[in-house]
């Protein structure tokens, strides 16, 4: 049987055997005690990274997306953040679950500006309103296709937000393509933020494990939270491993992804039946739109696995392809002829 071509996300990678080699290998302790050598050679090496003081290992993205809403917020208070964002459309209702919070989506395509934000802010006090506690940006930006948020806009933005005593988040889960696509640091990209998280099971294609990145208080607060939400484990450097490996061996390769996502998108573009902008393709992710007189989604999605192409719905008419490191740019011209013809409906 023909392997398909998975383009559902970057998170379906499989470790290489340099990683398993390393996984294997890692020297481990327990975490608990804070003694795993291996978690803690990655989280110094992070909040250097990210320019902060320091950073905690937690075993998924959205866990430290919801520990970072704990720590940062109260129950009832707002979070603005921008439409379509990944705490809101694909944490289950996390936040208001754990946090107990409201969310106010602002912008377009992933980005808002600063009038945007200072609309929406609610202040502390107000007979009504909830107060804004926290804006987070999001970038790389999923639903909005991978888009690099501006980074004058993210400087004005957190800058009026700490005018007014909000603190400010970045769900920087691919924060490595975009500090690619942008040609700035992680550190710089991190640095208007009070707190950062970024991934390792995405582009850079580790088994699991993400990092939250900010003050030493704020990172002892959060690791009572993780206990909370049962993030806490034992000997976890041979996850943190493939981390480490990652950031040696497999950051640097991440160009090749953004370039097969604009081979995908330039071909996909020729299809009459495709609404894709190909400007807006700037890392790995591509959205894109099934015009009139072509399948709608589910029966798009489910044509091209057919084919031996995977990739994922994110609405009526709208489809999702990610691009890395397990898939060829040979592969990515071949799912492009498929994905256009399934959209033809041939």
């Amino acid at each position: 049987m023909t392997t398909p071509i998975d383009l559902r996300s970057d998170t379906v990678t499989k470790p290489t055997p340099g990683m398993r080699a390393a996984m294997a290998a890692a020297p481990v302790g327990d975490d608990q005690f804070g003694e795993d050598p291996t978690v803690n050679e990655l989280q110094q090496r992070v909040a250097e990274m990210l320019g902060k003081e320091a950073a905690l290992w937690l075993p998924s993205g959205t866990m430290a997306n919801q520990v970072a809403l704990r720590a940062l917020t109260h129950p009832g208070d707002d979070v603005i953040v921008s439409r379509e964002c990944h705490a809101v459309w694909h944490e289950t209702g996390g936040g208001a679950a754990n946090a107990g919070v409201q969310f106010t989506e602002i912008g377009t395509r992933g980005v808002f500006t600063v009038n945007e934000f200072v609309h929406a802010y609610k202040p502390a006090g107000h007979l009504l309103y909830p107060p804004t506690a926290l804006v987070q940006i999001e970038n790389t930006h999923n639903r909005a296709g991978g888009i690099v948020v501006p980074q004058d806009t993210v400087d004005a933005v957190c800058t009026a937000a700490r005018a007014r005593g909000v603190a400010t988040f970045l769900d920087g889960a691919r924060i490595w393509n975009a500090s690619v696509a942008s040609h700035r640091s992680p550190a710089t990209l991190a640095a208007p933020f009070d707190v950062v998280t970024v991934a390792f099971s995405k582009g850079l294609g580790a088994p699991a494990g993400s990092i939250l990145a900010g003050s030493r208080g704020f990172v002892a607060l959060a690791t009572r939270h993780r206990r909370m939400f049962g993030g806490a484990m034992r000997q976890v450097g041979i996850l943190a491993a493939g981390a480490v490996y990652a950031l040696d061996h497999q950051l640097e390769r991440l160009p090749e992804d953004h370039a097969n996502a604009r081979l995908l998108a330039e071909q996909l573009s020729e299809c009459p039946h495709v609404e894709l902008d190909v400007t807006t393709v700037q890392t790995n992710i591509l959205v894109f739109h099934l015009r009139d007189g072509a399948p709608d989604a589910a029966r798009f999605v489910a044509r091209a696995r057919e084919k031996g192409v995977l990739t994922v719905a994110f609405g009526t008419r709208t489809v999702r392809v990610v691009t890395h490191l397990d898939v060829t740019s040979e592969q990515c011209e071949q799912a492009a002829v498929t994905l256009a013809a399934v959209a033809e409906g041939r």
